[in-house]
């Protein structure tokens, strides 16, 4: 391509690295067409050591070679001049804490609580193992801080209202503690000053850290080699001052990474909040290790975040764009998948419709599976890898089955997964000599042609899938598998590799109906939203197994994370504690409080170069029945109550939904309150994919039409020798294809099987099944 003139800061360009490739997705100003955007789509291998260091970086450079016409050799340190924004999803932080690759760092706790965190909420999720196996803590040395507040009066007083410490307006003492255990003297139940807390609560200083003395322990462990800590005192939630002198202290003393868990979550339980904080302290130096190396292959334009500068923005778990200031290991954890969410959320909800949408996303090391009916479902405690983390995060459920999960015959099952053949060195097909995988049962099935995968294989990089390796490798399992049964139940080897698939389809199956079923959705009623890599090969028969009887495949549906990335939005959010009755009288300091927290956000999405129109925000309270401990995030809904922000009937229709009944006569408590800003990054993505279904005219494609056909094993049908394999390039919108057949991309092969219908609209293919 001969070089062109590109305007400065006018390529956008979208990366995901997942386990086994790297995505990017990116769009410029089309010179021909000047209202016009031109869009370019990479895929490479997420590693490849032999011929570069990092998979997003030589992905950008492929893009520019592309936009500009110019050279680029590899190891240059690239120009952003042309560059507006770069956008990443990653998953480096998620590796680190799947394999416990994460920092080194201590944790500082109030002294008496040094096994807190070891000891945990004493849950048993394998209540009748044999052998349990609790997962190691993740830091490496506890040091304990003498410093001690408690709160004034007792949770269970029936009249704690009445009895607390009654503060002014610039929160001075009015009148102090008058319930049980008051000493008759001061202001509480003993010694001490008594303070204001960030919720409301009165908290008693009973004893005050001694600087002199933590200084001379952090000098300590800064001997040791730490340079990450994490902090975490009784009551910080309402009382930060004391976890804040000690952070200072650590940060002048050297200390790179300091996670002090009031500034990180201010939420009550001491527990999620002390593990969140040394997750983060774990994740976050790897994170800002791999950041450091990417912004190494750009000129320092990239990272100073000036005005002129471009943009470096990236995913959230809760699926909106942070800026590098703001974005940490905890807030990391699904950024990855986060973007494909926000992908087909956006392109497959039609507003009016309204029907419930679930995302697979079958990718090379694991499927993720999540729901949208409108809004994105969030949740705030998740366990990963073991360890339980309080922090807003996409619902998605995951299952280790992907293109890359290995195949292994076992005490005679057949197993497809959770061991993944990853990037390096990738199921066998892919000349590294690696082991059975899914991507091998496809390829002998016939569901990809090596004709039409791109040839990035072997030392070269030029090399085609190796059918032949695949075929040998099942022909001795196959040898292996006949060999421990009679003779009238020996399989040929379509059976026996179809079976692999069958196997890895109803493990796909699992999360989707934990997401549906489980919850008392009909799985029946949604539409299946197919992406990843691998998805399209899978999207009809697991449609099939739950009764879906449509399917959507964007035609981005290979690297929907990449492009959701595009699509989403800047998001900011403050939270802060409170201790509240949810009382007619409190309702309007609640209120209150939102409206301040609404206005910092939005001066903060402001400063971030959103117009006030443009931005939109979510006012949430974190509410439960008086006596429980299990709080809700609620956002009230246009039909709950009298529909102006009646967060007591939005928090008893979630309750409800939630556990099957409310407790009428129990009184509300609120222990949060959270502002969500959301700054929209673009306007409309035009009418919706069923609109457009209704209104195109739709007519069969001939068969003779295909570019090729090929020889696909189909369940219940067996070998269809002469399957047609269409190019979807070649295809116009309103074009129908009938199954049995085959579409293919540069990026992605779909198997529409026998009694499925597919037809071509701008964006999808809309498949729908008998």
């Amino acid at each position: 391509m001969p070089a062109q003139t590109i305007p400065d800061r006018s390529i956008r360009i979208c990366a995901d690295r997942g386990g086994t490739f790297c995505d990017v997705h990116a769009s410029f100003p089309d010179l021909e067409k000047p209202n016009e955007r031109r869009e370019i789509v990479v895929k490479l291998l997420s590693q490849d050591p032999a011929n570069y260091k990092d998979a997003p970086t030589e992905g950008i450079r492929r893009v520019l070679e592309i936009a500009t016409g110019e050279k680029i050799p590899r190891g240059t340190t690239l120009s952003t001049d042309k560059i507006d924004y770069i956008r990443l999803s990653t998953t480096v932080a998620t590796n680190a804490l799947l394999e416990r690759k994460g920092h080194k760092h201590a944790l500082l706790i109030t002294r008496g609580f040094r096994d807190l965190l070891l000891i945990g909420n004493q849950s048993r999720p394998k209540i009748f193992d044999l052998n349990i196996r609790r997962p190691p803590p993740l830091y490496s040395s506890v040091l304990e801080v003498d410093e001690r507040v408690t709160l004034v009066g007792y949770t269970s007083d029936p009249k704690a209202e009445e009895h607390a410490v009654q503060f002014d307006e610039n929160g001075k003492i009015k009148r102090g503690y008058r319930g049980a255990g008051w000493d008759g003297q001061g202001d509480a139940e003993g010694p001490g000053e008594v303070v204001q807390g960030l919720s409301g609560e009165a908290v008693r200083i009973m004893q005050r850290p001694d600087l002199v003395k933590v200084r001379e322990d952090l000098q300590k462990l800064y001997d040791e080699g730490y340079r990450s800590i994490a902090i975490v005192f009784c009551h910080s939630y309402t009382y930060p001052e004391h976890e804040l002198q000690v952070a200072a202290l650590a940060r002048t003393l050297g200390f790179n990474h300091v996670s002090a868990s009031s500034q990180l979550l201010p939420m009550i339980k001491m527990v999620p909040r002390g593990v969140s904080s040394t997750a983060d302290a774990y994740l976050t130096p790897v994170l800002r290790e791999y950041l450091d190396g990417f912004f190494a292959g750009f000129d320092d334009k990239l990272r100073d975040g000036k005005v002129r500068s471009p943009r470096v923005e990236f995913m959230g778990s809760d699926g909106g764009l942070l800026d590098l200031n703001n974005f940490s290991g905890l807030k990391s954890i699904l950024s990855g998948p986060a973007g494909g969410v926000v992908g087909y959320a956006l392109t497959s909800w039609d507003a009016e419709k309204k029907i419930p949408v679930i995302g697979i996303d079958v990718g090379g090391t694991s499927t993720d599976v999540s729901r949208f009916a409108g809004r994105y479902e969030v949740v705030y405690e998740t366990t990963t890898a073991g360890v339980t983390i309080q922090s807003p995060q996409l619902d998605i459920n995951t299952v280790a089955a992907g293109g890359g999960s290995c195949l292994t015959f076992r005490n005679g099952l057949f197993l497809a997964g959770p061991h993944s053949a990853g990037a390096e060195p990738g199921p066998a097909c892919y000349r590294k000599g690696g082991p059975l995988a899914v991507t091998d049962a496809n390829l002998v099935l016939g569901r990809l042609v090596p004709d039409y995968f791109p040839k990035i294989f072997g030392k070269s990089e030029q090399e085609p899938l190796d059918i032949e390796a695949s075929r040998s490798a099942f022909d001795q399992l196959a040898a292996e598998i006949n060999a421990s049964v009679s003779d009238e139940n020996k399989k040929d080897l379509d059976e026996i590799v179809y079976g692999f698939i069958k196997v890895a389809n109803e493990t796909m199956c699992r999360p989707i109906r934990a997401l549906t079923e489980a919850r008392g959705y009909a799985t029946s009623k949604h539409i299946l939203a197919s992406f990843g890599g691998a998805g399209g090969q899978h999207a009809c028969e697991i449609a099939q197994l739950l009764g879906i009887k449509t399917v959507l495949i964007h035609h981005y549906s290979s690297i929907l994370s990449a492009y959701g990335l595009a699509l989403a939005d800047r998001a900011f959010e403050l939270q802060e504690p409170s201790s509240t009755f949810y009382t007619p009288e409190n309702r309007n300091i609640l209120r209150a409080r939102l409206d301040k927290l609404d206005a910092q956000v939005r001066e903060e999405l402001s400063r971030q170069g959103f117009e006030d129109s443009r931005v939109h925000t979510e006012r949430m309270l974190n509410m439960r029945f008086e006596g429980t401990d299990t709080a809700l995030m609620v956002l009230p809904m246009p039909g709950d109550g009298d529909g102006s922000e009646d967060f007591e009937a939005a928090f008893k229709r979630v309750y409800k939904a939630e556990f099957g009944f409310i407790l009428e006569k129990k009184a509300i408590i609120v222990d949060d309150v959270k502002v969500r800003g959301i700054g929209k990054t673009f306007d409309s993505l035009g009418e919706s994919v069923f609109k457009e279904v209704e209104r195109i005219e739709k007519r069969p494609v001939d068969p003779a039409k295909a570019d090729s056909t090929y020889s696909v094993y189909f369940d219940g049908v067996g070998r269809v020798k002469d399957t047609p394999v269409f190019l979807l390039t070649s295809l116009h919108v309103g074009d129908t294809v009938k199954g049995p057949a085959m579409i293919i991309d540069n990026t992605q092969t779909i198997v529409i099987i026998p009694g499925a219908t597919a037809v071509l609209t701008s964006k999808h293919l809309y498949i729908t099944l008998e």
